[in-house]
């Protein structure tokens, strides 16, 4: 059992995946997002680009479960709705570029916009337009190929959502059901398609237990453990660093 263990993550891998997945636990358990930003691109130098997408997006499902049943009545329902039915149905095309594009060009992008969520983020920035029907579906649809493409569909649901004037409690909440309501069918698409093999699905398997303790973890601190303004900046600046390292690995690691 564990030489087949070791084998998926090629040696060294398994605890650079252990290491980085807790602290994603931290994060998604706490503030409901950044997990997925944080694994995607080193998983994907790891494993390769569809095999980090399965990996992630598997240990990400695991974690919505948990946390769904606790924030589901404080979800908006009435935006949630269409922008995840738009998700799924941007899917396929996703996974098309998934399998059509070269693995460093993947992590170059998401890499790109993880940087570029981030500086947003920490500029303030604000979508100040009207969460009309139309808007709410192309964010969708636009958050759901990028899923499928990088697992990194976050920033356009977060920057959308984060733009009312949403209790942080509603924000936590309407971003936990958006993944619970969006990432299983991704994986079986991905999965159906043979982009991706098994091995990243056991991949998840065995980070399962780590994601959980981390997202146990930073659930405590939601619930007054910590401060939400001190922890946002930490978790940006990692996110951040995490960015800036698969825009310059190449260099990095020469």
């Amino acid at each position: 059992m564990i030489p087949y263990v070791t084998s998926l993550f090629a040696g060294v891998g398994l605890w650079t995946a252990i290491g980085v997945t807790l602290v994603a636990g931290l994060m998604r358990g706490f503030a409901g997002f950044g997990s997925a930003m944080l694994m995607a691109p080193i998983f994907a130098i790891l494993f390769g680009s569809a095999e980090m997408v399965v990996t992630v997006v598997a240990i990400e499902l695991v974690v919505s479960l948990q946390l769904f049943p606790q924030v589901r009545r404080h979800a908006d329902w009435k935006v949630l709705t269409p922008m995840s039915i738009a998700a799924c149905a941007a899917m396929p095309l996703g996974v098309w570029l998934l399998a059509s594009v070269d693995k460093n060009a993947i992590v170059t992008a998401v890499s790109a916009v993880i940087v570029g969520f981030v500086l947003l983020m920490w500029t303030g920035w604000k979508y100040t337009g009207r969460r009309s029907t139309a808007a709410t579906v192309t964010v969708g649809a636009v958050s759901g190929a990028m899923m499928a493409t990088t697992s990194v569909g976050g920033p356009p649901v977060l920057l959308y959502l984060l733009s009312g004037n949403d209790s942080p409690e509603v924000n936590r909440a309407n971003i936990v059901t958006y993944y619970f309501l969006t990432q299983f069918l991704l994986i079986v698409i991905v999965l159906a398609t043979g982009v991706a093999g098994w091995e990243a699905l056991a991949r998840a398997i065995v980070l399962f237990p780590v994601m959980v303790l981390g997202a146990w973890a930073g659930g405590r601190l939601f619930h007054g453990l910590a401060s939400e303004r001190i922890y946002r900046n930490v978790a940006l600046a990692i996110l951040f660093a995490t960015g800036m390292f698969g825009l310059l690995r190449e260099w990095l690691l020469a």
